[in-house]
């Protein structure tokens, strides 16, 4: 169960789209992967919505694998993006791992975390310092960037998610989210959260220290 709204603001971001919307408008064959083109894509992400919690998690190593290999924003990541941030309301997103006893939904907030952190302003501040014109209008990684507050609606009602695991990927990932210009109203409220106590925030994830590609 998680809230369906949060004082961080999220009805004044644009609407996420529905992912079955995402998932049939999307040209995948066109787009860039790591390993080619984006085929086959929409069977990995149809995964993610298998009654099986394993199912799921491998599905997300996949979606990883193939579209932020080596912590790298191809023309696939967009849309695969908006599709998971779609499927955190979606009734397998409470799926739980057995091992564990944690809702799926925070495997795919911390995949968001993830791939958010490849395109966020430290990563793209290096990267721009060597390859000027990486962030110009309508290049793969100015496009992605240009999805946070979409994103950012979908992950700001699990701002006080009941599960501390869902809870805690959704400060990070709204985090990252936040250091678009246009989400900047929300940084003191979320800068609350980053300020709690020590033993209750959030754990680090081998994942969110991505190498610079």
């Amino acid at each position: 169960m998680h809230e369906s709204r949060s004082s961080a603001g999220a009805s004044r971001e644009p609407d996420v789209p529905p992912y079955r919307v995402v998932l049939a408008e999307t040209d995948w064959g066109s787009l860039e992967t790591a390993f080619g083109n984006g085929e086959d894509l929409p069977d990995v992400l149809a995964r993610l919505l298998e009654p099986d919690p394993k199912v799921q998690v491998t599905a997300l190593s996949e979606l990883g694998e193939m579209v932020n290999h080596q912590s790298t924003v191809y023309e696939a990541t967009a849309p695969v993006a908006l599709c998971v941030a779609g499927i955190l309301t979606h009734p397998a997103a409470a799926n739980l791992r057995a091992y564990r006893n944690v809702p799926i939904r925070a495997a795919l907030l911390n995949w968001l975390v993830s791939t958010s952190y490849a395109a966020s302003d430290e990563i793209v501040g290096r990267i721009e310092q060597w390859f000027p014109g990486f962030l110009t209008p309508g290049t793969t990684v100015a496009a992605f960037r240009d999805l946070r507050p979409v994103l950012y609606r979908a992950v700001a009602p699990f701002l006080r998610d009941s599960h501390e695991d869902v809870r805690e990927a959704a400060v990070i990932a709204a985090l990252i989210l936040a250091e678009h210009p246009a989400l900047a109203e929300h940084r003191d409220h979320l800068a609350v959260h980053a300020r709690r106590p020590a033993h209750q925030r959030p754990r680090p994830q081998p994942s969110l220290r991505p190498k610079c590609p």
